[in-house]
């Protein structure tokens, strides 16, 4: 499924937090270049990450908020802003997804049924989509993120229901060169690929999801129903997707039995 691009449904209270907050960075003098470097003890976060603050597009955790306030010594406003416009701001469940995905600094995804948007080809991508060229386009676009250089990548997870190999998408020429593409991403694009035998019994087969890790350790997950898909951050619901996770990562395969298995599959079903 396509996250959806949905226009103004940034929470009020997160775009005035943020535009607060570039008040008291633009009072330094400082870029966001330069209070990303400063953030974390000097560790650093991407300038995108204090963009996508500033911009309501994510919320940051009271732990950063104390860390900018004392950076931009702005003796406590800050902290009294989370208080007020952050710790009770809550997303919409339409809150769009690719803001998220685009900054985060890890993606865990479980695949039940078709292969993640991320590692679509055109041709998977387009036949999953009825042939709808606009959505192919956007949906090919997101996979920039992994080729990027600036900020770097996320580190990508993929976990994959043995049927999803199964399970034609197009036709067999399709399959092929999308089991060709599973097969070269790891070492082409830095990502771990793992097929997880199917199995009946683990909650994993309610549906597919994907956890992000952002760079305040934050996360936040994206589940997908046959309307839409749709964000979730709230610590119980997170709890049962982390279960989830992990029962589905005990039944994965390692990398390389993984891509044998792809090759066992694409060579007896898909020649």
């Amino acid at each position: 499924m396509t996250p959806q691009r949905l226009k103004g449904k940034v929470s009020p209270s997160l775009l005035h937090f943020g535009r607060r907050f570039r008040r008291f960075r633009e009072a330094k003098g400082w870029s966001q270049d330069n209070l990303a470097c400063r953030a974390r003890n000097g560790q650093g976060v991407t300038p995108q990450y204090i963009g996508a603050v500033e911009t309501g597009r994510t919320r940051c955790t009271l732990d950063f908020a104390q860390e900018m306030d004392g950076l931009l010594e702005v003796n406590g406003e800050l902290l009294a802003l989370w208080e007020d416009l952050v710790k009770d701001a809550t997303f919409p469940t339409w809150y769009e997804w690719l803001p998220i995905e685009d900054t985060a600094e890890e993606l865990t995804s479980w695949n039940l049924a078709l292969v993640h948007g991320l590692l679509q080809t055109p041709g998977y991508a387009e036949a999953q989509l009825m042939g709808d060229k606009k959505k192919t386009e956007e949906r090919l676009a997101r996979q920039r993120i992994l080729s990027r250089e600036n900020p770097p990548p996320p580190g990508c997870t993929f976990l994959i229901d043995e049927g999803v190999l199964l399970r034609e998408v197009g036709n067999p020429q399709v399959m092929r060169e999308q089991c060709d593409h599973l097969i070269e991403a790891p070492k082409a694009l830095g990502v771990s690929v793992h097929i997880v035998k199917m199995r009946g019994e683990h909650p994993g087969n309610v549906s597919s999801f994907t956890i992000a890790t952002m760079e305040d350790m934050r996360e936040i997950a994206y589940c997908e129903c046959p309307a839409r898909g749709f964000t979730l951050e709230a610590a119980d619901e997170l709890v049962a997707l982390r279960r989830a996770l992990r029962e589905v990562r005990a039944l994965a395969l390692p990398v390389d039995q993984s891509l044998d298995l792809i090759r066992k599959v694409q060579a007896e079903r898909w020649t």
